[in-house]
């Protein structure tokens, strides 16, 4: 089948390329031409494990194409996905849904003959609905159908997600559209991966509800964390005592520094707008977003009274800031929170991440960026372990400890035991939870 693939960012990418693999022919459409000569020269512009051979392997096959030119990519297109960025609104916490109803008039007046669009950017419950309108008014001759497709891909695991999914899920109106999908996913479905084909509302709304629980889980397990701290227990052991009990199970329940990322929370704040919207308050929703800021700032404080209650000329060396490990994305990480609120207290700031320096030198103003974790560290007062990187799960805290002024950890993601610290020669230690 014939693909067009509308945005080439985290999603579209992905997708597109996740597509060609399957055998179908896919244009990938941008608007920004650096991205489009830089997929052009096989130059990847996001940071995800696989991608870039996967991408070169489907280019050679002539399955996969970069272009600026939406008209000619949507002509004769079985399928065309738009993929574009859906950032919350400033100002009220709605989905922005500027650049999808764009593209949606865009296509709309490129359509040479019957298509499926099919809305893979994360919207709010109604907007294929408003998709139909808009492109039936921008060409009412024109021959479609509108379908939802919500991703749910992980950063630094997207291609096995695209590949190997727990389920794909597909909102349509009609049989046709149906069997276009259908089509499309065809692979999937000869490997028994489980395909849910619903209405246009529950697609949309699977979406949001299974970001919103995920978020849940997190920040449930985070104020768990504050608990065990104040009464003795590990919360290391506590998430594995819930995590074994099949009705709860053991993924998302880390503690830590509190989520972020491009999905959970934009889709947390929109909705919470939508029930707001529609007299239905999400009161655990919104309950979830106010707590995971309350627990940066609370990350925030557990690092001034190790620092002896003041950032001021201290030297804190910060090992990662990526919102996740195997990933460039630095949207909402809590590193955005937690170091800003270093550099004005007063420290200096080193900052090491395998990927994280491309977008946070705009981010993160006033840190130096190294590349070595134990150079980050000479003579630093603490070191602090903010994204779980592989580089940091086996450092010789040996080494890093003698290196350092006062030898100091705040591990925020639990990755050291508190012991194996203290014999490495660190005289203080703070986890999460513990």
């Amino acid at each position: 089948m014939k693909i067009t693939m509308i945005g080439t960012g985290y999603v579209g990418l992905v997708s597109g390329v996740c597509f060609s693999d399957f055998g179908h022919d896919v244009i990938c459409v941008d608007k920004d031409p650096r991205k489009i000569e830089m997929l052009n020269a096989g130059q990847v512009p996001i940071f995800e494990p696989g991608l870039d051979t996967l991408m070169e392997k489907n280019v050679e096959a002539g399955r996969l194409s970069f272009t600026t030119d939406l008209a000619t990519a949507v002509d004769g297109a079985d399928a065309v996905f738009i993929a574009v960025g859906t950032p919350t609104r400033r100002g009220d916490g709605h989905a922005d849904l500027t650049y999808v109803m764009a593209a949606a008039e865009e296509v709309a007046k490129a359509l040479t003959g019957y298509a499926v669009i099919v809305t893979k950017s994360t919207v709010p419950v109604g907007t294929n609905r408003k998709v139909k309108q808009v492109v039936a008014k921008a060409n009412p001759e024109a021959e479609f159908d509108v379908a939802s497709n919500p991703e749910f891909l992980r950063e630094g695991a997207a291609i096995d997600d695209f590949m190997r999914p727990d389920r794909v899920v597909v909102g349509v109106q009609s049989e046709r559209a149906s069997e276009v999908m259908a089509e499309i996913y065809r692979p999937l479905f000869l490997r028994e991966f489980p395909i849910i084909t619903t209405d246009l509302e529950s697609a949309e709304m699977i979406k949001y509800a299974a970001n919103a629980f995920l978020a849940t889980k997190i920040t449930f397990i985070n104020e768990i964390a504050a608990l065990c701290e104040r009464v003795g227990a590990d919360v290391k052991e506590v998430s594995k005592g819930m995590g074994l009990d099949n009705r709860i199970g053991n993924k998302f329940l880390h503690a830590g520094p509190g989520y972020g990322g491009s999905c959970f929370p934009k889709d947390t704040s929109a909705l919470a707008r939508i029930g707001q919207d529609h007299s239905v308050p999400m009161q655990i929703t919104e309950t979830v977003i106010r707590v995971n800021e309350d627990v940066k700032h609370r990350m925030i404080e557990k690092l001034r009274d190790l620092c002896d209650g003041s950032f001021n000329g201290k030297t804190i060396a910060v090992l990662g800031v990526t919102f996740k490990p195997n990933t460039d994305d630095m949207r909402d990480a809590p590193s955005l929170t937690i170091v800003p609120s270093l550099v004005g207290g007063g420290a200096k700031v080193r900052v090491v991440d395998p990927q994280g320096q491309r977008e946070g030198e705009d981010l993160l103003p006033g840190v130096q960026w190294m590349d070595d974790p134990y150079k980050a560290a000479n003579k630093a007062d603490v070191v602090v372990l903010l994204t779980e990187w592989n580089e940091f799960r086996a450092l010789d805290l040996k080494k890093m400890a003698k290196k350092m002024t006062t030898a100091r950890m705040a591990d925020l993601r639990n990755i050291y035991s508190p012991r194996d610290a203290k014999r490495a020669g660190f005289e203080a230690y703070v986890g999460v939870g513990r």
